[in-house]
């Protein structure tokens, strides 16, 4: 079964393809990082219990205000839900209080979203898929990348499209807020030449800077190269032969482990001539 790893910044579009692979002709089952990580932190969560308890005392309106909809202890008696806007501006921002911030929210969140997506991709492994999307924003920042056969990065080339989009979608944000969002990421020009250097094999860059026909046609031509290097039958011998998966999944883990390895000596010497 091919992992794709499916990532971007926001307002690039990861959205939009990651709708069109679970629609036809791809039909490709698709676990989102941003619903998991909503549904770790719900109310009477582990991880809802650590946010509070951490941004309580320093985010007065973390929670959702009470009204005649919602009660004081919640819908449900296991408290309000998050109040998502409030949590995003206490970390999102370039200050190193607010990184300090974003650092522990992720250290909440992301183990329990690893948790599921395990379980997801496990069950989908036992149904025969030929592939599963893994929709992660933070696809290489959080090192998920290296479990994947093929990383996908949805990207546009000009910045000031990126923050045009982020602004008409979001209405609410201040320009100042949008901004802090789009550099609390990593760059999606950086990301996008990360996947490049990977190679054709294991690396698909789609640039949206045009409509979305477009982009739908660009997505159409990667997913059929993606066939071809890795057949539906492919799937079902991994399926009839455990051992062989296990074997397959492990050299796919030294290959992405190797590239990232490269990359990051790369990386490094560049800041060193600088």
């Amino acid at each position: 079964m091919l992992l794709i790893g499916l990532t971007g910044s926001i307002a690039t579009g990861k959205s939009t393809v990651s709708a069109l692979l679970r629609s036809e002709p791809h039909q490709l089952p698709v676990i989102d990082a941003d619903i998991l990580a909503r549904q770790v932190v719900e109310p009477g969560t582990s991880g809802y219990r650590a946010i509070v308890k951490h941004f309580a005392a320093t985010t007065p309106d973390l929670l959702v205000e009470p009204s005649r909809s919602m009660p004081v202890d919640g819908l449900d008696g296991k408290g309000r839900p998050l109040n998502r806007p409030a949590l995003g501006k206490r970390v999102f921002g370039h200050t190193e209080e607010l990184k300090k911030d974003r650092a522990v929210l992720n250290g909440i969140v992301h183990p329990a979203v690893r948790r599921e997506m395990l379980k997801t991709v496990m069950a989908c492994y036992l149904r025969g898929h030929w592939a599963v999307v893994l929709d992660i924003p933070l696809l290489f920042e959080s090192k998920l990348d290296i479990f994947c056969g093929t990383t996908m990065v949805v990207a546009v080339s000009d910045a000031a499209i990126q923050m045009e989009r982020l602004m008409a979608r979001d209405a609410h944000l201040s320009r100042e807020d949008a901004e802090n969002r789009v550099c609390s990421q990593t760059d999606v020009r950086e990301k996008a030449q990360r996947c490049l250097d990977r190679g054709e094999d294991h690396g698909v860059v789609l640039w949206n800077d045009g409509s979305k026909e477009e982009l739908k046609v660009k997505l159409e031509a990667a997913m059929a190269k993606l066939r071809q290097s890795s057949p539906r039958w492919w799937s079902w011998v991994l399926l009839a032969c455990p051992p062989l998966a296990v074997v397959v999944s492990a050299w796919d883990v030294w290959q992405n482990v190797c590239i990232n390895k490269r990359w990051e000596q790369s990386q490094n010497l560049t800041k060193a001539r600088l």
